[in-house]
């Protein structure tokens, strides 16, 4: 059984079940921990995140360099916002 495809980018993340959150997660190039099924891993040339599907948000975590860079996403948001800003680092 294949997935759905992804909304339209501009669709905020809450109206993505669960299932079409973790596809984009993937497309981003994260991987998901086995030991956590919320926190996700994504790993960059200069920098590497933790991505952590809460309740209320998506949390990121990045390290670059050995300093950490939290900031936290609300659902709310269009999901291309969300990328644009997770690939663009800390």
């Amino acid at each position: 059984m294949s997935e759905a495809p992804l909304p339209d980018p501009s669709t905020p993340l809450v109206q993505h079940p669960l299932p079409q959150l973790e596809a984009w997660l993937r497309e981003l190039g994260a991987r998901q921990r086995a030991t956590h099924g919320c926190q996700w891993d994504l790993h960059q040339q200069h920098w590497s995140a933790l991505l952590e599907l809460e309740v209320e948000d998506l949390r990121v975590s990045w390290l670059e360099d050995g300093q950490q860079t939290v900031r936290q996403f609300p659902y709310g948001l269009p999901r291309a916002d969300v990328e644009a800003a997770i690939l663009a680092g800390p």
